[in-house]
């Protein structure tokens, strides 16, 4: 029987800041996570008057929702792995655990979300749940009217198509692109099947989260006007 006023287990831990609920998953399966003393195991629910461990220490302390924009910078990963020397949380180091909301490829610079609400990440990240993200883009050659086309339309990739996007030329070499998907490096392989080479990429949005004066490598917290239609954009998605 389900108490009200208990959550998931692993809903608990990512509301805490700790990691994603996926990774709370695995925090669990592999032992490392009590509840009152036991042993927890996938599925199992706790209110906060239950006492929660992971490898011996309490987390059941409150933690205060961050939210960050971050300009990236060419050559930082977007990795919580701290063995990797160019990883994004040792290049910005926030005061307190984050990590960002999906990713951005090394080379690619621009508009990263990062936070240390793990249930958002999940929420925002599911793929049922598109959401327009807008790039910048530089290519090796003198863009055409045949180019704007074909980038608009499904094109073959990974197993599946593209869904159609806008694309809007800028400059003789340069355009505009708004997705709602997040193929792995899919604009560089769009532009690799038009025949193009991709020579600089730059997010400036997301949903309505955008870049603006943000210089390349700062960071600044969401305003509440830009958190409050957050939150109202993810309680509009389809459960």
């Amino acid at each position: 029987m389900k108490n009200e006023d208990s959550i998931s287990l692993n809903k608990f831990i990512s509301s805490k800041g700790l990691c994603s609920r996926r990774e709370a998953d695995q925090w669990i399966e592999n032992g490392r996570v009590k509840i009152n003393g036991a042993i927890a195991k996938k599925g199992n629910r706790v209110s906060e008057n239950d006492e929660v461990t992971i490898d011996g220490k309490k987390i059941n302390q409150k933690v205060k929702s961050v939210y960050l924009i971050f300009h990236k910078p060419p050559g930082i990963t977007c990795t919580t792995d701290r063995k990797d020397k160019s990883n994004i949380i040792d290049y910005i180091n926030y005061k307190e655990r984050i990590f960002p909301i999906g990713r951005l490829d090394k080379n690619s610079t621009g508009l990263i979300l990062l936070t240390n609400d793990g249930d958002i990440v999940n929420q925002i990240l599911r793929k049922e749940n598109s959401h327009e993200k807008e790039y910048v883009v530089k290519v090796d050659r003198p863009i055409d009217k045949k180019f704007i086309e074909k980038m608009s339309k499904p094109i073959p990739m990974l197993g599946t198509k593209t869904l159609p996007c806008t694309v809007i030329p800028l400059k003789r070499n340069v355009f505009k692109i708004i997705l709602t998907q997040g193929l792995n490096r899919q604009i560089r392989r769009m532009c690799e099947y038009c025949g193009f080479n991709v020579l600089t990429l730059k997010r400036i949005r997301i949903m309505h989260l955008e870049l603006d004066d943000l210089k390349v490598g700062e960071w600044r917290y969401l305003n509440k006007k830009e958190l409050k239609t957050l939150f109202n954009t993810i309680r509009s998605y389809p459960k």
